[in-house]
């Protein structure tokens, strides 16, 4: 299939641009900056553009099979106003450009657009399926408008899939990017109190679960997109500490981390407890569903 991406050069787009070849797809890679001659991979081709704004790129994605929407800037940052805009125009505004873009009768075309497991909000111990209703807080709100951009492509006949992300984990950045230094250094630990729940997902099952619903078009609307075995934030330190043979009983007090990271401090502190239950129906299995496998198999001590 002919494949069209935007978010193809980020942590997740650059792993599934090679899986999706390796199974013999063609990948057109939406882009700012012209890649480098190191950047050629064949059945890869660059097409840039600003998927932020409108242009001459839109052209080009009627020609495609299948649109994967990844574009959305990083969410790891202090929630200023202005970055609340950056975080909204970078979804939104992507989202509702490419759907523009689909030809008035896009029968053909598939669309999978990305969202996260922060769309059901903050919550303690009880699970959440895909038929779980949105969160009130910014991030919640955020996810449910992006998904709203998304299942306009239904009026032009288009598939639509939502795939609402764990925490994916993955070797060379990502969420374990960030937190392995600390434990390397002996500051690794839980969160404020350490229950809050971690959804999360390992990189090569991310890949597959995409692989898998572009081999079942019977699948549309929300998809969980994460491991059936969430674990608490401080079940998550202490198995980042058995890999690393590292402590993992420091803290960080939640008092500090809302001091320096403001209304994002809450997503650290707080969580969800996600399943993917369509995924489990329909047959997929995970490679890696339990986080201390998932772990070996990504981190070097």
């Amino acid at each position: 299939m002919k494949i069209f991406m935007t978010g193809g050069t980020g942590f997740v787009g650059t792993s599934l641009t090679r899986q999706l070849i390796d199974q013999g797809h063609t990948v057109t890679v939406l882009t700012h900056v012209p890649a480098g001659s190191e950047s050629v991979l064949p059945g890869r081709s660059w097409l840039i553009g600003d998927p932020n704004v409108r242009g001459e790129w839109q052209n080009a994605v009627g020609g495609h099979d299948v649109i994967i929407n990844l574009a959305g800037a990083s969410i790891f940052s202090r929630w200023t106003d202005e970055q609340k805009k950056i975080l909204r125009a970078s979804r939104i505004n992507t989202t509702r450009h490419l759907v523009e873009a689909l030809p008035d009768d896009a029968r053909h075309v598939t669309l999978l657009s990305t969202s996260a497991v922060g769309y059901y909000g903050f919550h303690e111990d009880e699970e959440l399926a895909e038929d779980a209703p949105a969160g009130k807080d910014f991030l919640a709100k955020l996810a449910c408008d992006w998904e709203k951009e998304a299942l306009c492509a239904k009026d032009k006949g288009a598939r639509v899939v939502i795939t609402r992300f764990g925490i994916v984990l993955g070797p060379g950045g990502g969420a374990l990017g960030q937190m392995i230094p600390l434990f390397k250094f002996f500051l690794g630990g839980p969160l404020g109190s350490g229950r809050q729940w971690f959804s999360w997902v390992h990189m090569a099952d991310l890949t597959a679960a995409f692989l898998f619903l572009l081999a079942h078009p019977e699948i549309s609307g929300p998809v969980n997109v994460c491991s059936p075995r969430p674990v608490r934030n401080r079940d998550l330190g202490k198995a980042i500490g058995r890999v690393l043979h590292r402590p993992s009983f420091l803290p960080a007090p939640g008092f500090m981390i809302r001091i320096i990271l403001g209304e994002f401090g809450s997503v650290l502190l707080k969580g969800q407890r996600v399943v993917p239950r369509r995924l489990l129906e329909a047959g997929f299995s995970f490679s890696y569903p339990h986080i201390d496998g998932a772990l070996k198999s990504i981190i070097k001590p």
